[in-house]
């Protein structure tokens, strides 16, 4: 008999209105209220602790002193609104943004291995609910803006690299993809500048296909284009000796020899 996909675990799940949290393999935890999830976490992507550590709210110890005093099965959320540290909006908006972005890189998981522990709790609290149906049609809807926005996944899981050249004159950059260039050492993938930059990890993958697609980042394509040799310095001209009177052209061949043609047909006048 076949093992249950993921999709169908977590579809029973939300059927049997379950409560606690669902292990998928080591890659990362769903959490469910009722058969509502509340919050993903995955291994590849940051979590709200990472996002709120990287914007500087929150020092990494004074999230964990958060999370210690909330316990198992607090509202270390509510804990960080009384405090000040955020809103009870900025709390909602993270908790949004970091599990819609976990879900995409965790309910595409192969992994099947999942064991469910009845009661647990996210040491946040809940904050949001998600149902299963719309939370893997949002997956679905992300994974078909990246296929638009270049359609491989050959940079996914490469360091990113800037091109040193853009093409044409200019460049419309958003904040995002500014930040990406100045940070892309050639050494990070997209997860790990997400990272970094305390962003979320789709976005970020996102942003990076869309540089791609712009020309200003390396890929397979410019990978293996032939490299520009430079062109050497034209020879100074002697004093007083004039030039060939040809205009200089960067053209290809046969503007070339166009040129040729005419200048002979001027000289046998």
């Amino acid at each position: 008999m076949a093992a249950p996909t993921l999709d169908a675990v977590l579809t029973g799940l939300a059927q049997d209105e379950a409560t606690g949290s669902l292990r998928v393999g080591k890659e990362g935890t769903v959490y469910y209220v009722r058969g509502r999830v509340s919050y993903v976490e995955c291994a590849a992507t940051p979590g709200v602790e990472g996002l709120l550590g990287a914007s500087g709210r929150i020092s990494a110890n004074g999230m964990r002193h958060a999370r210690q005093e909330s316990g198992s099965g607090g509202d270390g959320g509510a804990l960080l609104v009384d405090r000040g540290v955020l809103s009870r909006g900025e709390l909602e908006f993270c908790v949004l943004s970091a599990t819609l972005d976990a879900a995409f890189f965790l309910l595409t998981s192969r992994t099947v291995r999942t064991r469910f522990r009845e009661g647990d709790a996210h040491w946040l609290g809940v904050h949001w609910f998600f149902d299963v149906p719309g939370l893997l049609r949002e997956c679905a809807r992300r994974r078909a803006r990246l296929e638009r926005a270049w359609p491989s996944e050959e940079l996914d899981a490469r360091p990113v690299t800037p091109l040193r050249q853009i093409p044409g004159t200019h460049a419309l950059l958003t904040r995002l993809q500014w930040e990406l260039l100045l940070a892309a050492d050639s050494t990070a993938t997209p997860v790990e500048l997400a990272r970094r930059l305390g962003r979320p990890a789709y976005s970020t993958l996102l942003a990076v296909r869309e540089l791609a697609a712009a020309g200003l980042v390396m890929t397979g394509e410019t990978a293996a284009l032939p490299k520009r040799t430079p062109k050497s310095p034209a020879p100074p001209r002697e004093p007083g000796r004039a030039g060939s009177g040809l205009p200089q052209v960067n053209g290809d061949a046969t503007d070339v020899n166009l040129l040729l043609r005419l200048r002979d047909a001027l000289e046998a006048l």
